[in-house]
């Protein structure tokens, strides 16, 4: 199934959704009309859906349709689920990003950086401090660890801009998989320097690993935001139990 084409469709459709054409609790057209509206296959259509609902915009309702439950919201809420760039997250919640690099070194890793990063004691890594700021305001810190081996060539330039067009658009690695922990710490002298903290003396960080279809950790991150801003969400379904 061409990507372009569901692409195009699901973000359409997502569109649509978060400018309110289609209001929050409103069923989306059916199935049959949105193939004749984008003059496709009922399955690029079903594709599209399947992707806003894991996405948490939409809910299939079993005989009756797919509902909108998507609600914006003041705060900028960033994915925990799903594996978007910066830049992405920054497109779809309607603000103006900004990436500086302010440092972009080289390094071996050594059993302290093992046990944190998970890339063995050997390993040659980039190491990135990105400041990322969102209408003009710096507000969150990446720590970035990115695997020499498979992310060659990178540079400051690329850093500011987006590692991930990179490595999708010109190295041709497709990126997988993204372990992740979100927790809540202090404030560090290095947050202070950069970020207004106003009052707060803590964080919300989210930590990832993360894998390339081969399974090969490429990428360790600390992502530090300021907690007053942001709001991370994810999309959880419940399973049946095995037994009643």
């Amino acid at each position: 199934m061409p990507k372009a084409k569901y692409d195009h469709i699901y973000r359409d459709l997502k569109e649509k959704i978060e400018t309110e054409y289609y209001a929050y609790q409103e069923m989306l057209p059916s199935e049959h009309a949105l193939v004749s509206a984008y003059d496709c296959s009922r399955n690029t259509v079903r594709r599209a859906l399947a992707e806003l609902t894991s996405d948490g915009y939409v809910q299939p309702m079993h005989g009756k349709g797919v509902r909108n439950i998507f609600q914006p919201i003041e705060q900028t809420s960033f994915t925990v689920g799903g594996i978007e760039t910066f830049k992405e997250s920054a497109e779809r919640n309607h603000r103006q990003a900004h990436t500086e690099v302010i440092l972009f070194t080289e390094l071996t890793a050594d059993g302290k950086i093992e046990k944190k990063t998970g890339f063995r004691a050997g390993s040659k890594l980039y190491y990135l401090q990105r400041l990322r700021s969102l209408d003009g305001r710096p507000l969150i810190l990446d720590h970035n660890y990115f695997l020499k081996e498979r992310v060659r060539g990178l540079t400051p330039q690329i850093a500011s801009q987006s590692v991930y067009d990179y490595l999708e658009g010109e190295l041709g690695i497709t990126i997988a998989t993204s372990k992740r922990t979100l927790t809540v710490e202090r404030v560090t002298q290095i947050d202070e320097k950069y970020i207004d903290m106003k009052d707060y003396n803590c964080m919300a960080v989210i930590t990832s690993q993360t894998f390339d279809d081969n399974g090969i950790q490429f990428e360790f991150t600390q992502s530090r935001h300021r907690p007053d801003y942001f709001r991370f969400q994810d999309v959880a379904t419940r399973r049946s139990p095995l037994y009643p």
